[in-house]
């Protein structure tokens, strides 16, 4: 039940910082212990299916310590991208330009996990976490996740009106596009209605969507004018490899499941069979335990550090980076994980 676990994650920037003294192929470093040398200690560490008892529950909610690591999370990531851009328009030392592309893209795998710690601090009921949540995503380009993913994805999760969440044999090459697109599209969907319902024109100073479009615009000349314009190449690189990492966990959060139209025309309720969960303890802890999905789903205000593992949610053979790396092999993904779709479906028939 302590804190001090959780503030590993920040070993992630400190690889990113010594990749960049140490210089050369060193810039890559990052991605290569997140997506080879984690999955490799996924397995060492083992699973971890601990429910804490109700009394634990809500002293764990109450903790907080637990709330610091997110908010200190979102002022390193800002200062991560600032410190990118002056590395690379500066130039405090020389850099070929596949070194520069190999710090750009540490910082925007790391940043894609930004996009995590933002989804916890954006479904908090605090006018300061939901700020420093849409402080992360403008420092990825993508904040209209802040619309889409509470009211448009947590209604319609597992349902095919979801972008984000993907069909049973669409692979992730497909369906990138669909969420990107649908997503937005989404978004922009739900705040005119807001703003319609309030009589307020779309084309409106108060349009949340308008500002999610302009501040990430800003940020990246912002970039441009203090450091010069390749700041703001390294702005758009590291937000769209943001982007990616996070829809590539979107893809495998929910992939195949789907929920049952009743003959009302509704879906049947969200349950924890909706959501893929990977009870690996060492991702959980580096992911703030995204990978207990399914209570997210069930219970959205829960913070992280008390999401619950549920007997009928499926489960994933290993935690979320070993699955990105699978999903970018359609065919070896399908094979891992239809056959997983097809039990899943036949404990729900029983």
């Amino acid at each position: 039940m302590s804190v001090i676990p959780y503030f590993s994650v920040f070993l992630f920037h400190v690889c990113i910082v010594a990749g960049y003294m140490l210089g050369g192929a060193w810039n890559f470093l990052t991605p290569l212990v997140i997506f080879a040398v984690v999955p490799l200690l996924d397995i060492a560490f083992g699973r971890d299916s601990r429910n804490y008892s109700a009394e634990e529950y809500e002293e764990l909610e109450h903790r907080i310590s637990f709330r610091l690591v997110t908010v200190v999370y979102a002022l390193v990531q800002l200062t991560i991208v600032v410190w990118g851009a002056w590395c690379i328009g500066a130039q405090p030392k020389p850099m070929f330009w596949w070194e520069m592309l190999g710090l750009a893209f540490s910082i925007g795998v790391v940043n894609g996990n930004g996009i995590n710690f933002a989804h916890e601090l954006l479904h908090k009921p605090t006018k300061f976490e939901q700020f420093c949540g849409k402080a992360l995503l403008m420092s990825v380009s993508y904040m209209h996740f802040f619309i889409e993913h509470i009211r448009g994805h947590h209604v319609r999760i597992a349902t095919p009106e979801d972008p984000a969440s993907a069909r049973r044999n669409e692979s992730f090459y497909a369906f990138f596009p669909r969420t990107v697109i649908g997503s937005w599209k989404s978004a922009w969907e739900l705040e005119t209605t807001r703003l319609h319902k309030r009589n307020i024109p779309t084309l409106h100073w108060r349009n949340q969507m308008l500002w999610f479009a302009v501040l990430p615009v800003l940020c990246a000349v912002s970039l441009g004018l203090a450091f010069g314009w390749i700041a703001v190449a390294f702005f758009a690189l590291q937000s769209c490899v943001a982007i990616q990492e996070l829809e590539m966990i979107n893809y495998v959060e929910h992939y195949g499941l789907t929920r049952r139209k009743l003959t009302n025309g509704r879906y049947e309720n969200v349950t924890a069979a909706h959501s893929w969960e990977a009870r690996e303890a060492l991702t959980n802890t580096l992911l703030i335990k995204l990978q207990r999905h399914a209570d997210h789903h069930i219970n959205p205000i829960r913070r992280y550090q008390s999401l619950r593992v549920f007997d009928e949610s499926p489960q994933m053979p290993t935690g979320y980076p070993g699955m990105m790396l699978m999903s970018l092999v359609p065919p070896l993904f399908f094979r891992v994980m239809n056959p997983r779709v097809d039990e899943h479906e036949r404990r729900l028939a029983e």
